[in-house]
């Protein structure tokens, strides 16, 4: 028995038309981004947009847990590999630096600068939340190096999260400002000049 498919094949990589939609609302930033833009730059037509990725809204939120696997590892794998808290705020920040200012992609961090001036409160508190959900790992291994006596008891591992996704989020910034690599670099190896003090 023959059976057929109702319906025409997908015509297009979703794959690749979803990355073009990652880097053009890193670019842009939600808010900024119409569905025109984002046909036109994914080389597809509005029904198929619509078909394959729903709204604006829902491809948006895609594009953010595809952004955090392909291009957003870095600072999972530095506090994963690194063996104290110290090296792995160090790593990330250096290894920010270079993510954030790589030629072939759009600067800065997509979770930190997409939601700027958005009117979407859902987008606004998705994107929050995942910069907090970033504060506390920094948080429980800043902690971990506390109760085993790496870092003196007196610090507060929430405040020293909070600054160190305070320098990432400013590096962010300065690299779509025009910072580079090097200078980056540097901020992050001064900000590490007062890790572990309680004064």
């Amino acid at each position: 028995m023959v059976t057929t498919t109702r319906g025409r094949p997908r015509s297009f990589d979703r794959d690749a038309a979803l990355d073009k939609a990652t880097r053009l609302f890193w670019a842009r930033g939600y808010e900024a981004t119409s569905i025109g833009d984002l046909t036109a730059a994914m080389g597809i037509g509005a029904p198929s947009l619509y078909a394959a990725f729903g709204d604006k809204a829902t491809l948006f939120n895609e594009v953010v847990q595809s952004y955090g696997a392909r291009y957003g590892l870095f600072i999972p794998r530095a506090l994963a590999e690194e063996p104290t808290a110290e090296a792995a705020m160090r790593r990330a920040m250096r290894e920010a630096a270079a993510e954030y200012t790589r030629p072939d992609w759009p600067h800065g961090c997509l979770v930190i600068s997409a939601g700027i001036n958005t009117t979407s409160t859902a987008v606004a508190e998705m994107l929050r939340t995942m910069r907090n959900q970033n504060i506390g790992l920094f948080t429980a291994r800043i902690q971990a190096d506390i109760d085993a006596g790496i870092l003196p008891a007196e610090l507060d591992a929430a405040v020293m999260a909070r600054y160190i996704g305070t320098v990432l989020q400013g590096m962010s910034q300065a690299s779509r400002d025009g910072a580079t690599r090097a200078e980056l670099e540097k901020v992050a190896e001064l900000a590490m000049h007062g890790w572990g003090r309680v004064d």
